[in-house]
């Protein structure tokens, strides 16, 4: 059987995160692997206080919302009955929508990277990714996308605040290069195209992994 393993997919809203986890779900569980598709905020009570705040219903300063998404983050890992460190003890191969490194890039426009980020990455709680993958779209894209698929806009959804969020992500990965697995892909292209590639970096992870 493969190993389990632990992806992340980011990208900013419009990227077409959806379309592209939905078939990796379907490609990773045809290729027999034990699957559970999770997303953050999750379900949780803090998952709820985080939705409240980025739809505008909860004002929350930048501090108090990076606090939110990393108690929802530490019940999101270590919860005992579907928690990602559960599953992936039992074997069970986790793909999450979103993680910390978009908390990296949201909440460290206003707060500063030093802390959101340490606060995450020296957290013991708070699990690392075997791979994340970041569907990137140029922003005019990713605003038009949200603008055809949306009634309403959440808080972080306008022109100017998608273009600091996708500068600030390539600041983080560039922080990041040489301890995360991160792979970003150009998103602006078609579904099947992009999948492609997709598909490619999921399965170098799990390519001679079995046991």
């Amino acid at each position: 059987m493969y190993q389990r393993k632990f992806i992340v997919i980011e990208g900013l809203d419009g990227s077409g995160k959806g379309t592209q986890i939905s078939r990796l779900a379907e490609a990773l569980t045809n290729r027999g692997i034990s699957l559970q598709l999770t997303a953050e905020p999750t379900l949780h009570a803090t998952g709820g206080l985080v939705r409240d705040a980025l739809g505008g219903i909860t004002k929350r300063s930048a501090a108090e919302l990076a606090g939110l998404f990393l108690a929802d983050r530490i019940a999101h890992c270590q919860n005992p009955h579907d928690g990602i460190a559960a599953l992936l003890e039992s074997g069970i191969t986790v793909v999450c929508d979103r993680y910390y490194y978009s908390s990296f890039a949201y909440q460290g426009m206003d707060l500063g990277l030093d802390w959101v980020m340490s606060a995450n990455l020296d957290c013991p709680a708070i699990l690392k990714p075997d791979l994340c993958i970041f569907l990137d779209v140029p922003t005019e894209v990713a605003d038009k996308r949200i603008s055809l698929g949306r009634t309403s806009r959440e808080i972080f959804e306008e022109a100017e605040t998608i273009e600091r969020v996708r500068r600030k992500y390539f600041e983080v990965f560039g922080i990041l290069s040489g301890t995360h697995n991160v792979k970003i892909i150009n998103a602006a292209r078609t579904p099947d195209e992009v999948f492609a590639d997709v598909w490619a970096a999921a399965s170098e992870i799990f390519d001679g992994t079995e046991k």
